[in-house]
């Protein structure tokens, strides 16, 4: 038969709101990594420096529920960008764009390759230097 415990070196059982408080406890935060900065210089004169999302169109709005740092309106004329055209954003320092269903399309020109179709809803890497048509009008990434 074991001794029983000294009183004096057992610590005491810690409370229901100790024990709430520590499964509870948020990590301690990191700081948030730097985004790298893409400049998109647009055909219609516009230059934009972008650093998270965006929507890109005649007049880009979000859906419900979604939430962009940037909506950048082009100005076209003959109608040939959707209302919002695209996407795009970042991930790991790489930009990527994706076509929101739009009429037109959106194609990807990469120096020294040949001109690829962006799949509607899928996400495409784009390089800098690329090119990104969106209808009547593009983009160039840098």
């Amino acid at each position: 038969m074991e001794p029983a415990p000294d009183p004096a070196t057992v610590p005491p059982e810690p409370s229901f709101r100790q024990v709430l408080d520590e499964l509870t406890r948020l990590p301690a935060q990191r700081p948030a990594p730097t985004a790298a900065r893409f400049v998109l210089q647009f055909s219609t004169g516009e230059t934009y420096t972008v650093e998270g999302t965006g929507l890109i169109g005649r007049r880009p709005s979000e859906q419900p529920g979604e939430n962009y740092d940037l909506l950048i309106s082009l100005n076209d004329q003959g109608r040939s960008i959707s209302k919002t055209h695209l996407e795009f954003g970042q991930e790991g320092g790489v930009f990527w764009i994706s076509d929101r269903y739009s009429a037109n399309g959106t194609v990807v020109r990469e120096p020294d390759r040949p001109p690829r179709l962006s799949a509607p809803g899928m996400r495409s890497r784009v390089a800098r230097g690329s090119r990104v048509e969106i209808g009547e009008q593009f983009f160039v990434v840098s």
